[in-house]
């Protein structure tokens, strides 16, 4: 199972929206005879690869896979009917299915034609591989990743508003490679304006993800980057019902798609923009800021994932902002937890990466 969990995080970036997926094929001795990994979205799932690679040999063996087996028609044919066609005698599942169409049905269909099934195996590991899809299936809606370079002392910007660089080039190249998998990078109106960003991943990664600017009012310039550069790289513009629509023609005359919300709350409003790029099927948002942002999704208990890249700088100042603003917590057993998942030192710098849950108080 840990070398079926290896496989399938090959396909992180290539997949989505569906899940990660990792097979191994073992003969009724132990060896090991075919493996596959779900490498792209619409092509063959990580069951039939493995299957195909240890053809013949996988008659009376095990089947060793990542997540519970489709057992329906989507963009290919059902994965249990391929286990069952194969000869395979027992099945070993990380993680039951979440999809309707599937959840617990593959298993059910499985047992059925006679397989022994085993399912749990490193279910936690299993579990977590597949999140964005979980959280997609689950809330309809992407999963949040957010991202932000801060000082030691917390600041995300001096008190005059400079923020290059706070994190070193080591950091900014992991970002990068973050972009260049997620499937949309989300940034307030005075991220764009303040630093006029590119949102870009350099180089290229296996995404090319969708550039979203939150702009109740339109005020995002025609001369920025971002527009400057929508022909080629899309960008969406969310907006407020208080939005001009000259600005908004201007924009889309531009090549930039518009996203008008009709919430005159702006927190309601973002839940509602989140839920429309759940519908649109997109399964990893990028948020990287600015504190406004960051501060409504953390009050809404929005953000699924931080990534905190910490310099050994100290800014200090009163008037330079947090890296999270919002109403945030009242008191420190109602603060949201991190579950860390890694550090990383990046030069001088630490990334922190964890899991974000609920408060315990």
């Amino acid at each position: 199972m840990e070398r079926a969990l290896e496989l399938a995080r090959r396909g992180e970036g290539f997949v989505e929206p569906n899940p990660q997926v990792g097979a191994v094929v073992l003969t009724a001795d132990g060896r090991v005879v075919g493996e596959g990994w779900h490498e792209r979205h619409g092509g063959p799932h990580a069951e039939v690869m493995a299957l195909e690679a240890a053809g013949e040999a996988a008659g009376g063996g095990t089947l060793v896979v990542t997540l519970e087996p489709c057992c329906h028609h989507g963009k290919t044919p059902p994965c249990t009917a391929a286990v069952i066609a194969a000869g395979i005698r027992r099945v070993v599942i990380g993680a039951g299915d979440p999809f309707p169409a599937v959840d617990g049905g593959g298993i059910a269909s499985l047992r059925a034609a006679g397989l022994e099934v085993e399912s749990g195996v490193l279910e936690e590991a299993a579990t977590r591989l597949t999140a964005p899809f979980r959280r997609l299936v689950s809330s309809g809606r992407p999963w949040v990743i957010a991202k932000w370079a801060m000082s030691l002392d917390g600041r995300i910007a001096a008190s005059g508003g400079d923020s290059r660089w706070i994190s070193g080039a080591a950091s900014r190249g992991v970002v990068h490679a973050l972009r260049g998998r997620m499937d949309a990078i989300m940034v307030g109106v005075g991220t764009a304006l303040a630093d006029d960003p590119l949102l870009t991943s350099r180089p290229p990664g296996a995404r090319i993800p969708l550039r979203i600017v939150v702009d109740s009012t339109a005020r995002l310039p025609a001369t920025s980057r971002l527009v400057q550069t929508a022909r080629e790289i899309p960008v969406l513009v969310a907006v407020g019902p208080e939005a001009p629509q000259e600005r908004l023609e201007v924009l889309r005359l531009l090549g930039c798609g518009i996203w008008r919300g009709t919430e005159t709350d702006r927190d309601a409003r973002l839940v509602s923009l989140l839920a429309h790029l759940g519908r649109e099927r997109l399964t990893n948002l990028l948020v990287e800021g600015g504190s406004g942002i960051l501060g409504s999704l953390r009050d809404g208990g929005l953000i699924d994932e931080a990534w905190a890249f910490v310099a050994p700088k100290l800014l200090g100042g009163s008037g330079a902002p947090a890296a999270i603003a919002g109403r945030g917590a009242a008191s420190v057993g109602a603060a949201q937890r991190i579950v860390v998942e890694k550090t990383t030192l990046l030069g001088d710098d630490l990334l922190i990466r964890g899991l974000v849950k609920p408060a315990v108080d």
